[in-house]
């Protein structure tokens, strides 16, 4: 493999480091800034699932800006857009500019989501294309565990703690900005903007061993100008079908709880009779689970392939997101719930968490990539938001932690119907190129 392809894709995987930092800081902040704003369980929502609002128009608002400007450019943005939203929010005095400034992180998280991977899977070769997708996971899992190791390393650091914890998200930011000078751009956007000798020199050199004449044949065969140019294509035969299936996954993504896990673990752990630093102790080892079981899926998706990764991934959540509210249910305590959570998080980072960005980026046609991964992430955020807002909500409508087992066998059971849903549903793209994953969904669209 190829050292500046290596150095690409490590590069534009920093927008996933900066997606998962970003997400995951405010776990260990939220007591001391839940304090210092004196905020209720309404506005705890609000202020924990603000920022979705920003990572939903990211995403659905970034498809149309990375075909013009490029997906290199656009990741400038959102790595200035991380910078500002660090710093504002580390400096807010007030609810309403921390909840600005959390809006402003979620543009970039949500932008992110959609250019990193696309970037990432244009540029690699089919045979290293899944690993490489999921150095995009990997980052994301890498920042979720360091932010959780940054809050913990700042608790005892006095009234202003929360502030440094946001405000430490601005190294990382400023280094995604600078290293991005450092990348080249798309060689499927070269090819779409008419820029072919460009686009044949990012391929030989990233991948030396290829046909790039007819690789580049291949790309132009695969664009249709009419129908990037116009948005109503997206809902007609044979992309529609394409469509509801990106949606669907990003709803499956959500529904398994990962969100509410890497939100509010710290809280759901004080619930199980853990400390405030001792839950967020507890954090760690779920962020140190996520990324160790992020690496063997990176070993493996290459040679298994995504979709039995994704069926292995769902029946183990199933079972373990059920024992975790039975948990809450019969209140055990001990380190039973710690148990169950972990085990349902290595079981996500093996399957969902490592293969949804890879088919994301992998399963739209070059015509509607950039807008078909907007969709698809646009619905995985749609639910985080959804998710992450309701949950303190309904937790206290119950007097005792049954409240919380109810929402993690509500997990269970939509995670045992996306094993369905994948099994029928999903194409393999393993070892295939973008075009002939193409040929495979218009297969599959045919006998449907």
């Amino acid at each position: 493999m190829k050292k500046s392809l290596i150095l690409y894709a490590l590069v534009a995987a920093l927008g996933g480091f900066l997606f998962g930092f970003d997400t995951a800081v405010i776990n260990g902040a939220l007591p001391f800034f839940r304090d210092y704003f004196q905020l209720d369980k309404v506005m705890e929502g609000w202020a924990m699932s603000s920022a979705i609002l920003g990572c939903i128009v990211g995403a659905i608002g970034i498809g149309k800006p990375g075909d013009i400007y490029g997906r290199r450019n656009m990741l400038k943005v959102m790595a200035a857009l991380f910078l500002v939203s660090a710093i504002g929010t580390g400096t807010s005095t007030n609810i309403t500019s921390f909840i600005i400034f959390r809006i402003i992180g979620g543009l970039a998280v949500g932008g992110s989501s959609v250019l990193s991977p696309m970037y990432i899977s244009e540029i690699a070769p089919a045979k290293f294309r899944g690993r490489l997708a999921i150095t995009f996971q990997l980052a994301l899992v890498i920042g979720i565990l360091l932010a959780f190791a940054t809050d913990l390393a700042l608790i005892n650091t006095g009234v202003n703690n929360w502030r440094w914890m946001f405000i430490s998200e601005a190294g990382p930011a400023i280094l995604f900005f600078a290293l991005l000078f450092f990348v080249s751009r798309s060689p499927r956007w070269l090819v779409k903007t008419g820029n072919y000798d460009k686009a044949r020199l990012v391929i030989e050199k990233v991948n030396p061993t290829t046909d790039s004449s007819k690789l580049l044949q291949e790309i132009k065969e695969s664009i249709d100008s009419e129908v990037m140019e116009h948005v109503k294509y997206l809902f007609k035969k044979p992309y529609l079908r394409l469509v509801i299936i990106g949606i669907l996954i990003g709803m499956f993504n959500q529904t398994t709880g990962i969100a509410i896990v890497m939100i509010y673990s710290s809280d759901i752990f004080r619930a199980a009779g853990f400390g405030t630093e001792s839950a967020i102790l507890q954090t760690v080892i779920v962020g140190f689970t996520n990324l160790t079981f992020t690496i063997i899926a990176m070993t493996l998706i290459d040679k298994i392939g995504r979709k039995l990764l994704l069926l292995l991934g769902s029946v183990g959540m199933t079972i373990f997101l059920g024992l975790f509210s039975y948990v809450f249910f019969f209140d055990i305590g001990g380190f039973m719930p710690l148990i169950f959570m972990i085990s349902f998080v290595a079981c996500f980072a093996f399957s969902q968490g490592a293969v949804v960005w890879v088919l994301f980026a992998e399963m739209f046609p070059n015509n509607i990539r950039s807008r078909g991964v907007s969709i698809g992430s646009f619905s995985h955020w749609v639910f985080y938001a959804i998710l992450l807002f309701f949950f303190p909500v309904i937790k206290k409508s119950f007097s005792d932690n049954s409240g919380i087992g109810y929402i993690f066998a509500f997990f269970a059971f939509a995670t045992l119907i996306s094993y369905f849903f994948y099994k029928k549903f999903i194409v393999e793209t393993k070892g295939k190129t973008l075009e002939q994953i193409e040929k495979d969904w218009e297969i599959g669209e045919k006998k449907h």
